[in-house]
């Protein structure tokens, strides 16, 4: 059977699929980019109708990246698939608290979860403003609770947690907010969808840099 083998013509025959089985119009030129690497990722193309764009978040997204600010993860998964030598060139950290002591400890005092406590480690960082939770909707309503707060001001969320219970609640909630957002509807989600989301803004933020 004759099949691609070299990988960078596997990935434009993919990136060509997609852009074929996606309606152009609905995105800008940016988005877009966004949305075609959320499908490669996910080989979903129901991402491309249930992503949502809040607050020209795109825009704002590739301004904090390029403004140095550091990316905070829900999982250490998510934490490995972002690009961090690109991060790195913008001088952009990309962390992940669930591991902490300190996270374990305010967990078991307080009964909640280990993503909800890294949210609230986080929020005591003034440098950490994008953060990107793919996997616990708990995480999310926590990091919604501070916003509404006034303790923490986020210069981006990037909020799709997959799940049955929560998640779907968690991310309407979101978009209610004044926060630049980028949020995929309903109970679908995930990290591969949030680490493509985040990838995608990188690879934006090195493409203007380069235009400018």
């Amino acid at each position: 059977m004759e099949y691609l083998r070299e990988p960078r013509a596997i990935e434009e025959k993919s990136f060509a699929i997609i852009e074929r089985g996606i309606d152009k119009k609905l995105f800008s030129e940016e988005e877009l980019e966004v949305v075609k690497r959320v499908v490669h990722a996910t080989a979903d193309f129901e991402f491309a109708h249930l992503i949502r764009f809040n607050h020209k978040a795109v825009d704002v997204g590739i301004d904090a990246i390029k403004a140095g600010w550091d990316i905070v993860t829900d999982t250490r998964m998510a934490r490995a698939g972002v690009k961090r030598g690109l991060a790195k060139n913008f001088g952009v950290g990309v962390k992940c608290y669930s591991s902490s002591k300190k996270v374990s400890e305010i967990a078991k005092e307080q009964g909640i979860t280990r993503a909800m406590a890294g949210v609230i480690v986080s929020a005591q960082e003034p440098k950490n403003r994008i953060f990107v939770i793919g996997n616990s909707p708990t995480a999310l309503f926590k990091l919604n609770e501070l916003i509404r707060e006034g303790k923490i001001n986020p210069a981006l969320v990037v909020g799709v947690p997959v799940g049955f219970v929560g998640a779907k609640e968690a991310k309407e909630e979101l978009l209610e907010l004044p926060v630049p957002s980028i949020v995929v509807q309903g109970c679908k989600g995930g990290t591969p969808a949030a680490v493509a989301i985040m990838n995608a803004l990188l690879i934006l933020a090195e493409r203007r840099g380069k235009l400018e």
